[in-house]
């Protein structure tokens, strides 16, 4: 994609999605933790439900790690893979306690070593929280969103995390990371694809084919 097309690329969804933003509830860096843990697998609208009564219950980090497991079970059940993401709830809330003195670590690598927290979750929280936006999070929506279009090839998140930031300078993570998610959500679903009326058709190679 060439420079100009990427800036036309971005404001045509920007028009779209003016409202793109992190659909995530959360007013602490530690409820985004815990609410990014819970939507994998998950939609964001179900775990935005299920997030005020959990909260309510556990108002600080060292609530989280002293929960009874079978009742955070209970509060996070509706998200599914409710013992395994319970389980890393917990833990993950012990490191940062333990090792990160409570506060939740700004840089990827300590991050990735929180229980439950991948690259992609790693971006979302330094982007929401911290501002900064030196990576992309690549969900199932912004994958299949670069596959259809041609910006990467790749199956391998990380791999079209690489691609991506290789075609939109720094000046545009901020607002690529929420815009592709909307898309995939909103116009691109994986079922029926609402090709017609998509807001950058033109630049897509699986539209061409048509």
């Amino acid at each position: 994609m060439k420079k100009k097309d990427v800036k036309e690329f971005i404001e045509s969804l920007k028009k779209a999605y003016p409202d793109a933003t992190c659909s995530l509830d959360f007013e602490t860096p530690f409820e985004l933790v815990v609410a990014v843990a819970l939507s994998a697998q998950c939609t964001d609208e179900r775990v935005n439900k299920v997030t005020p009564a959990l909260f309510k219950r556990c108002p600080t980090i060292k609530d989280f790690a002293e929960i009874d497991l079978n009742e955070l079970e209970e509060l996070i059940h509706s998200c599914g893979f409710y013992k395994n993401k319970a389980k890393n709830i917990k833990l993950c809330a012990k490191q940062v306690l333990e090792n990160f003195n409570g506060e939740v670590p700004v840089e990827m690598d300590d991050l990735i070593s929180l229980a439950g927290i991948g690259r992609k979750s790693a971006n979302v929280i330094r982007l929401e929280v911290f501002g900064i936006t030196t990576g992309i999070a690549v969900d199932t929506h912004v994958k299949r969103i670069s596959n259809l279009i041609g910006l990467s090839s790749k199956k391998d998140p990380l791999k079209v995390e690489q691609d991506l930031l290789i075609i939109f300078p720094n000046e545009y993570l901020k607002d690529i990371n929420h815009l592709l998610i909307w898309h995939g959500r909103n116009c691109c679903t994986a079922r029926s694809p609402q090709c017609d009326r998509c807001p950058v058709n033109q630049f897509c190679k699986s539209y061409k084919k048509h």
